[in-house]
């Protein structure tokens, strides 16, 4: 209240509105989640040819953080939650080039396998031991 006041109550038709317009999104969730896909992969390629120093490893870097974000929103939460394990892995810029691209390469793969097969959530048994085999290794890489 010191510093401006609350919010007020809570406007409940304006979050109808926005969850009515979400759902008729998500025809096109596919589309998009693809689309950063692609982001992905171009990215990944770049580390690939440049090495994850320098702006090749920031745009990989952005690429999963962006996946982190709308994993969950394209109604895919295993991408959100792979991504999120890069993003652990590519986090500190000065321990970056250290990470190994053997690890980097399976969790860009594992992300588009769970898309291609049509794997959303940790509930299946595949995603879960995908997610919770990458989530180690990076653990077990940063120590």
């Amino acid at each position: 209240m010191k510093v401006g006041g609350g919010f007020g109550g809570i406007d409940a038709s304006a979050i109808a509105k926005a969850e009515a317009a979400l759902q008729a999104m998500s025809a096109q969730f596919g589309q998009w989640l693809n689309d950063e896909l692609v982001k992905l992969d171009a990215a990944h390629a770049a580390v690939r040819a440049q090495g994850m120093t320098g702006e090749p490893g920031d745009n990989l870097y952005c690429r999963a953080h962006d996946l982190k974000g709308l994993g969950a929103t394209y109604q895919y939460p295993l991408v959100t939650r792979l991504a999120g394990s890069l993003c652990k892995l590519l986090d500190d810029v000065s321990k970056r080039a250290a990470a190994p691209m053997v690890l980097v390469d399976a969790h860009v793969d594992a992300i588009k396998a769970v898309v291609r097969d049509g794997i959303q959530t940790d509930d299946h048994p595949v995603g879960r031991a995908l997610a919770e085999t990458l989530e180690s290794r990076v653990r077990d890489h940063l120590g």
